[in-house]
């Protein structure tokens, strides 16, 4: 599909999307340069209508939008694009443009807190420390809190077997991590079982 840069003064509205938690970060626009300089680069570069010149994200701030996927609407004079941001993406120093960081949910919140400890290897951290122990003994944690859970399911207290869940689904966070993997890429996986 091929964007129509003739059809309103040759610029296009771009909304930029955050890829793991499709936030909306910002509007911005594009010209045809702009646009096959993002494709190219795989940075996501805007035409500034107030610089009247093209405008990198994060040129100066080092806040820089790398490109995950494009999309063009319909009528073929709107571009999304699904962006990973390299920190706030807000001149005004938020996370959005349109306010502060609001995830898919909170597991989206936890992997990225898990995933922070463990590539910052953070010392005193129970996240980092059972990582070190190696994937044996995360897989190892993960059947254990599944029998816990099995275990509380077969019980009437509530509160226990919701704590079980929770540990359940935190170590296999962990455990994601540890074998490369994300929990967006599961839920790919239950979205396609889905059709």
């Amino acid at each position: 599909m091929k964007i129509d840069f003739n059809k309103d003064s040759e610029l296009v509205p771009v909304v930029i999307q955050d890829n793991r938690t499709l936030q909306v970060l910002m509007l911005g626009y594009m010209n045809e340069e702009a646009f096959e300089k993002t494709e190219k680069e795989g940075i996501v570069t805007f035409f500034s209508r107030s610089k009247n010149r093209l405008w990198t994200k994060g040129e100066e701030s080092g806040n820089f939008l790398t490109v995950k996927s494009i999309d063009i609407d319909c009528d073929q004079d709107t571009i999304l694009i699904k962006v990973i941001p390299k920190n706030v993406v807000c001149h005004t120093g938020s996370f959005s443009c349109f306010g502060e960081k609001n995830t898919k949910g909170f597991l989206y919140e936890l992997e990225e807190k898990i995933a922070q400890r463990i590539d910052n290897k953070t010392e005193d951290s129970y996240t980092y420390s059972l990582y070190q122990r190696g994937i044996n003994k995360m897989a190892q944690k993960v059947g254990e809190e599944a029998v816990e859970l099995v275990i509380e399911a077969k019980d009437n207290n509530e509160e226990l077997f919701k704590n079980e869940a929770a540990d359940l689904l935190y170590h296999f966070l962990i455990l994601l991590k540890a074998k490369g993997f994300t929990l967006e890429e599961i839920e790919e996986i239950l979205k396609n079982r889905n059709n």
